[in-house]
């Protein structure tokens, strides 16, 4: 019994950073408004191709958000390392809520404007870009340096959760009341995330102020290229999502293989998110492991196959099964990497490396979702997923090892400018 309560010790979610006042709340704001993003991500997906019948289409509106992603991204982090971090949270804030009203006034119109609602999703995309980055840098300025890694596990968790409870929600949502009722619903929740950023105290900048602009972004990416610890943290993330990211492919494939049963595209859009949860219930081991760029490279590895054996599976509970598998890898990865920059660099580092940070992981499945549209029109649902899924496993394996400073990098030891 006892060596089973400490089995049970080794693995279970670290929630310290919950002590943490400010966290807590932040985290807690997080929650609550990232599932109404997530209903609104399914809902966007589901118009675009009510609309256009075509995963083209929903391709499309990846790349659509992925400009403003990258350019609002980049100088999002510039900002935040020369400002107070709590002010440029409320900016972004604001600016991603009235993208969601426009979502709505858009569907309450029944216009069915595509081109409109691209226009809307490249908007939300700036908000979405600038609170990411800022939040980021924010989080190892109120949590303790070694509380870090659990706070990011608690993150990823509490996202995961959102990703899960956002697309089943939608796909009763989507069913019962239409595409203004969901965007409304995002409207209200938006409410908690706005509160928590209110709350949080003054966030001014320290160490040296470089002040935001092209040079500051430029001194951000340099800082990345030049250490290679941190430079392949993107590089794989990217293969991740870029060739194996398959949910521009769910409208397509609960049309084809479900029916076209809305239900199915909620438990197809919340899979991935699923295994997430549940690795991060049990990822008290996930601190512990030193060995990052291995583990990034191996678990990537079977995020991948775990993608294309889910294109070959027939029963729903299979298919989902299966990805979330591969969400359980998704969630270790993101906490690797999130952990590698904000204890890597310096505070007044931070806020740029979060912005490239979130241009990766959010432009990333964005690239994926072109990629993912284009191919199945061109070859098919299963060539599409399943090509993209073995093609990241290949890719990450000869990159992840192929590189030494990131093969051999381990997370407690003293960190070097030849890493």
């Amino acid at each position: 019994m006892a060596g089973v309560q400490a089995v049970l010790k080794r693995v279970a979610l670290d929630t310290r950073p919950l002590s943490i006042t400010a966290y807590r709340r932040l985290l807690v704001g997080q929650g609550v408004s990232f599932i109404g993003f997530q209903l609104t991500s399914v809902a966007v997906s589901g118009q675009v191709y009510s609309i256009t019948g075509s995963s083209l289409w929903v391709g499309l509106l990846g790349p659509v958000s992925l400009v403003p992603l990258v350019v609002f991204g980049l100088w999002g982090g510039a900002v935040a390392d020369a400002m107070d971090r709590r002010r440029l949270l409320l900016a972004g804030s604001v600016v991603a809520w009235l993208s969601t009203v426009a979502l709505l006034l858009h569907a309450w119109s029944g216009i069915g404007s595509v081109y409109l609602i691209l226009a809307v999703i490249a908007l939300q995309s700036i908000g979405f870009a600038v609170t990411s980055a800022t939040r980021g840098a924010i989080i190892p300025r109120i949590v303790p340096t070694e509380r870090v890694p659990a706070a990011n596990t608690l993150n990823f968790l509490v996202s995961s959760i959102g990703t899960v409870v956002g697309p089943l929600l939608a796909g009763v949502v989507l069913a019962k009341g239409g595409y203004a009722t969901a965007y409304l619903i995002d409207a209200i929740l938006f409410g908690a995330g706005f509160y928590a950023a209110v709350r949080l105290p003054t966030l001014t900048p320290v160490g040296e102020i470089s002040r935001p602009g092209l040079r500051s972004v430029v001194d951000g990416l340099k800082y990345v290229v030049s250490k290679p610890v941190v430079f392949m943290s993107f590089v794989v993330d990217i293969i991740a999502m870029a060739f194996a990211m398959p949910r521009a492919l769910f409208p397509e494939m609960a049309a084809e293989r479900f029916g076209g049963s809305a239900v199915a595209f909620g438990w197809l859009s919340a899979s991935i998110a699923i295994g997430a949860v549940v690795a991060g219930v049990f990822s008290g081991w996930v601190g512990r492991v030193r060995r990052q760029g291995v583990a990034l490279t191996l678990v990537i590895a079977l995020w991948g196959v775990t993608v294309a054996a889910a294109a070959l599976a027939q029963p729903l509970w299979l298919v989902v099964a299966l990805l979330a598998i591969g969400g359980a890898t998704d969630l270790a990865s993101a906490v690797w990497r999130q952990t590698i920059l904000q204890t890597y660099a310096p505070d007044e580092m931070r806020g740029r490396l979060q912005g490239v940070f979130m241009v990766v992981v959010a432009g990333g499945p964005r690239l994926g979702d072109l990629r993912a549209g284009a191919t199945a029109d061109a070859f098919g649902l299963v060539p599409s997923w399943a090509g993209g899924g073995l093609m990241c496993a290949l890719l990450v394996l000869v990159t992840g090892f192929g590189v030494a400073a990131f093969r051999r990098y381990d997370a407690l030891a003293s960190r070097t400018d030849t890493r």
